[in-house]
């Protein structure tokens, strides 16, 4: 997928403007790019539009508009895009009872890297995690993380022709797989590959 430019967002402006409809568009796209993982992972399949959305919201909210700032945006926010051989997820772990959330996130350190994906008939893929920052220190674990999966050309190419994916956590205090993914946010997965 083509990185976004600074052509490809709209001014604050006519974002302020269009943002209603942009914003409604964008949740239904997410909306096939999210699966739960367990009762308390939310993986967020990132594309294009799911990052502009991002990027938008974020010049939108520091009223960012000189081109420098927009630059560090997309800087930032560029290394979400996939390319065609892997996948790009923000990896949200949720407990909504704060107390409960504390305790948890110090048992789950590490869980970041024992997520995973998988084609039918291949070996499991286990996530690059954090590429940008450490997001864990020696108390607990962030209740957000980012990884990638790399695919490479063959596990893409028997996806796009019709193997199961299943995506999973082997972590000691969470174990759960979603085998085999759904349909709907399959199709919407494989959609990314080349």
């Amino acid at each position: 997928m083509d990185k976004l430019a600074p052509n490809d967002l709209l001014s604050l402006e006519q974002y302020a403007r269009q943002r209603p409809e942009f914003r409604a568009r964008v949740l239904a796209h997410k909306k096939r790019r999210q699966l739960a993982v367990g009762p308390s992972t939310t993986w967020c399949f990132e594309d294009r539009l799911t990052v502009q959305y991002q990027v938008q919201e974020m010049l939108r909210a520091e009223r960012i508009f000189e081109p420098e700032g927009i630059a560090e945006e997309l800087e930032a926010y560029n290394p979400l895009i996939p390319d065609g051989l892997n996948w790009k997820v923000t990896l949200l772990i949720e407990f909504p009872d704060a107390e409960e959330r504390q305790r948890r996130l110090k048992r789950l350190k590490g869980i970041e890297d024992r997520c995973w994906v998988q084609a039918a008939g291949f070996e499991r893929v286990l996530a690059i995690a954090d590429e940008d920052l450490e997001r864990e220190n020696e108390e607990k674990t962030s209740s957000v993380h980012f990884l990638r999966f790399e695919l490479g050309a063959e596990r893409a190419a028997a996806l796009k022709r019709g193997v199961g994916l299943a995506v999973g956590v082997d972590h000691a205090e969470y174990r759960y797989a979603l085998d085999p993914v759904p349909d709907a946010e399959r199709s919407a997965l494989v959609a990314d590959l080349a």
